[in-house]
């Protein structure tokens, strides 16, 4: 069954001249090493960073550098985006290869997330290279978002650890990748967490290094007591 792509559109707030576009944006590495969503996620992945860190900018002037690329960093990361995702039911749209449609990659967070800046790609470049028209469908999709956000927002773990190290002058954390498993396309990393204040290794666990990353230093901070 062909998907009706103009369901999509109006979730997203933008009509594809070309349709190619679109579908190159939700095509899954899984379909083949040639042609798939990669180039444009990676693309999308940095348009979004520039118009959420103009708003961000613009909304918190006395904001540092630190408070601002925290709260970029909120709304940017995979979380966000696969809620954002599934919100418009984009697993429906996916273009998988056989494996992932079997193992059920239309759920899965980082495919979604990975789509979803694809699709930023795809509209940027279907409207001609126009940010200004791309920066007015984003700030539609991260309204919400961007109305409730604080220069308060939570640190994640590896900030708060280093923080809480640096303000005993204690040694940073050092992180090793320990190994990585599976195929490319759904890979699981395993990383070590060294501190001075412990003699034991602390033992993290993600889909990509700095997920596992976080997973060893919540870990360490939980040992702490923070």
């Amino acid at each position: 069954m062909t998907a009706d792509f103009s369901l999509l559109e109006k979730k997203i707030g933008y009509k594809f001249k070309d349709l190619t576009h679109l579908k190159h944006a939700l095509t899954h590495r899984s379909m083949g090493a040639v042609y798939n969503n990669e180039r444009y996620e990676f693309f999308g992945d940095a348009l979004l960073g520039v118009v959420i860190s103009r708003h961000l900018f613009e909304k918190f002037p006395d904001a540092d550098e630190g408070k601002l690329s925290r709260m970029r960093s909120s709304l940017v990361k995979e979380t966000t985006l696969a809620e954002m995702a599934n919100t418009i039911h984009l697993g429906d749209f996916l273009i998988l290869g056989a494996g992932e449609l079997k193992s059920g990659g239309f759920r899965r967070s980082s495919i979604l997330a990975d789509a979803m800046e694809a699709m930023i790609c795809a509209i940027y470049i279907d409207s001609n290279h126009n940010l200004n028209l791309l920066d007015d469908v984003l700030t539609s999709w991260f309204t919400s978002r961007l109305d409730s956000i604080s220069p308060e927002v939570q640190k994640d773990s590896k900030t708060k650890l280093q923080e809480y190290l640096q303000g005993r002058r204690l040694p940073l954390p050092e992180y090793k990748l320990f190994n990585v498993v599976g195929d490319n396309h759904k890979q699981s990393f395993t990383v070590t967490c060294r501190v001075s204040m412990f003699d034991e290794l602390f033992t993290g666990i993600g889909t990509t290094k700095r997920k596992a990353e976080q997973d060893a230093a919540s870990k360490v901070l939980a040992k702490i007591g923070e």
